[in-house]
């Protein structure tokens, strides 16, 4: 954090580091608290971890349908406690991350419909593979965007749906057209946030081991964040990468 210049980060904690990450500085640090949504007492865990000051329910990451049983409980239970959530969307394997996780990204506006009172927060390789009306590659597409992609078209339609710009996902989808990314990210404004997501011990790059390369060897905080400073205005730079997410999270 420190190595790229991030004075306060979310950490997305998993239920059994709360207690950790709880007693970090709260100047620097707010939580996230993530669990095996299959678990049975995964809804006992995510309520406890709320009433201990949890700020929302992520990355929830498990290997189910976005649609499914489970997925959906945690939906009821983030609309009953006002807590956003955030979700890693992924059709397809990699190396990086093995397996299929909130798979059916397609069903998403549906879900994002019924439940309207749940704020939820897309993330990871299919949400931003998604930007584009055409996916040639599930994972990191590297092709000129074609403009009515799914993700685009629900960050205009959905209010309760936000959007996460951490991991390689992030740093990939920003790469692809310039001039569609100063677009989106002017028109979503106030729906995009900065995050890191990054395997770098050092804001330098060292430690990264994702060969993918825009990121090989490099900071995917610091390769974002100058990304984002290219293609935004000073006022939108400083909404993504700060005052959205103390809005967003209620922090001021």
């Amino acid at each position: 954090m420190s190595g790229a210049g991030i004075t306060r980060a979310v950490l997305l904690t998993d239920a059994n580091q709360d207690n950790e990450a709880a007693a970090m500085s709260p100047a620097r640090f707010t939580r996230f608290t993530s669990v095996n949504a299959a678990r049975p007492d995964a809804i006992d865990l995510l309520r406890k971890a709320a009433a201990a000051g949890t700020r929302g329910f992520g990355e929830m990451k498990s290997p189910l349908a976005a649609d499914s049983s489970e997925m959906r409980r945690i939906y009821e239970l983030a609309a009953e406690l006002g807590l956003p959530v955030l979700l890693h969307f992924q059709e397809a394997s990699q190396e990086q991350s093995v397996g299929t996780f909130n798979t059916g990204f397609d069903r998403l506006p549906g879900l994002l419909k019924q439940y309207s009172r749940t704020t939820f927060i897309g993330h990871a390789n299919s949400f931003w593979a998604h930007i584009s009306a055409e996916v040639s590659d599930p994972n990191y597409p590297s092709d000129a965007v074609k403009p009515g992609g799914l993700t685009d078209r629900m960050l205009s339609d959905f209010p309760n749906l936000y959007g996460d710009l951490s991991a390689t996902s992030g740093r990939n989808a920003l790469s692809r057209s310039p001039d569609f990314s100063a677009d989106f990210l002017a028109r979503h404004q106030d729906k995009l946030m900065f995050g890191s997501d990054c395997g770098c011990r050092d804001g330098m790059g060292a430690g990264q081991t994702n060969p993918h390369p825009l990121v090989a060897g490099k900071c995917v905080a610091r390769e974002t964040l100058t990304a984002l400073k290219q293609l935004t205005s000073p006022e939108v730079f400083r909404k993504i990468t700060w005052e959205n997410a103390i809005r967003f999270l209620k922090l001021a």
